[in-house]
């Protein structure tokens, strides 16, 4: 039986001129200006599918051919920033899986399944987007790490903020809708719930690069989204890509104990159910142009790393008698806000959303870093 692998040349992840432009798809009141892209052989009008050519390199016992097929294109296109990291990776496996040509891009990792895209080259960031003309582009690079922002704040304003106000520019030019994950950490969660309308009032300088961020993106763009969110978790690379999975391995130590911060109240939230809140709102915004603005998406359970930790070691039948909650305000690295929870109730009224139960999520993510590999039998067999 053949095995096929594709095999596109390199630096063309897509087809040029192969479907419609960012500004035929959206609706009219939303174009932007320019749009010009490349005209090529692809369908003008939405909802067709563009072709292009690929090379496959065949492989039966005794032969190796290399043949040219004609391989369907999605006709809506995205471009996700951050790519490489935990939602980055989940947003484009969203898109991908549900009828999108998408294209990621990222920096360090970025090779070879994204392009490498330095965010704070404007050069290279106009050339992307206007060889690719995406009708969405979904900006999830940014610097997360309240702690890193504190000690390196001119790295990680240039980045959260004055990248994102170029993408929010450069977006508007071709007439693409950006989606900009902004954070909870907005506010100084001495007064939650908090909707989309309420004045932000951001306690570090992490929060304080994202509202700014906020800001930058919307005076460049004013049919952008902004998507604020709370802390994340999902399938990670490493335990360290998230502040909840980081808890495992003190969690799976049970003989030694362990201090948890039972002060702090989060809302922890599945990276593939912001994914899913990402291409529902894209999928809105390319019928409705009134979709715009800011909007709050989180998980509804709360707690507290301490409570997250004791529910971990519970999905995988671990004790947790040697977890210790920890209920003083934190006083080592950047200031947290109590409980910043958000309001979802405008994603939730326009019927977009969903959420993954913390047990299950936490337990899909976390299976492959059981240290006592037993475990995996007696917990998934």
């Amino acid at each position: 039986m053949a095995a096929e692998v594709g095999s596109r040349e390199r630096g063309r992840p897509w087809p040029r001129g192969g479907g419609p432009r960012a500004a035929e798809l959206l609706p009219a009141v939303v174009r932007g200006r320019g749009g010009g892209g490349r005209s090529g052989g692809g369908a003008k009008t939405a909802g067709m599918v563009g072709r292009e050519k690929e090379l496959s390199i065949h492989f039966v016992p005794g032969s190796c051919r290399l043949v040219e097929e004609e391989v369907n294109i999605p006709s809506r296109r995205v471009l996700i920033t951050g790519a490489t990291g935990l939602l980055g990776r989940a947003v484009y496996k969203e898109f991908h899986q549900n009828n999108w040509h998408a294209v990621g891009c990222g920096f360090r990792r970025a090779r070879p399944k994204f392009e490498q895209v330095n965010l704070l080259d404007t050069n290279a960031v106009h050339h992307i987007i206007h060889e690719f003309q995406p009708h969405v582009i979904v900006h999830c690079a940014a610097e997360r790490r309240p702690d890193v922002v504190e000690n390196q704040p001119d790295a990680a304003s240039q980045l959260n903020v004055d990248a994102s106000g170029n993408l929010a520019k450069e977006a508007a030019a071709i007439g693409a809708f950006l989606i900009y994950i902004s954070s909870d950490y907005v506010f100084d969660g001495t007064d939650p719930p908090y909707s989309e309308e309420d004045i932000p009032s951001p306690l570090n300088l992490y929060g304080k690069t994202k509202l700014e961020g906020e800001k930058a993106v919307l005076e460049n763009n004013l049919g952008a989204a902004v998507l604020r969110i709370p802390v994340l978790y999902g399938e990670v690379e490493k335990l360290e890509e998230s502040a909840v999975t980081v808890m495992f391995d003190k969690v799976q130590f049970s003989n030694k104990s362990a201090n948890m911060d039972h002060w702090q109240q989060r809302f922890p939230t599945h990276v593939k159910d912001v994914a899913t809140v990402c291409r529902q709102l894209a999928e809105k915004r390319m019928l409705d142009p009134s979709i715009k603005g800011t909007f709050h998406w989180s998980g509804n359970e709360q707690m507290t790393k301490y409570e997250m930790a004791c529910a971990i070691a519970d999905a995988f039948n671990l004790p947790s008698s040697h977890l210790r909650p920890i209920t003083d305000s934190p006083v080592i690295g950047a200031q947290r806000p109590h409980n910043a929870q958000l309001d979802c109730s405008k994603l939730e009224t326009l019927g977009i959303g969903q959420r993954t139960p913390f047990r299950i999520g936490i337990k899909e993510s976390l299976w492959p870093f059981l240290i006592d590999k037993r475990w995996r039998q007696t917990v998934f067999h």
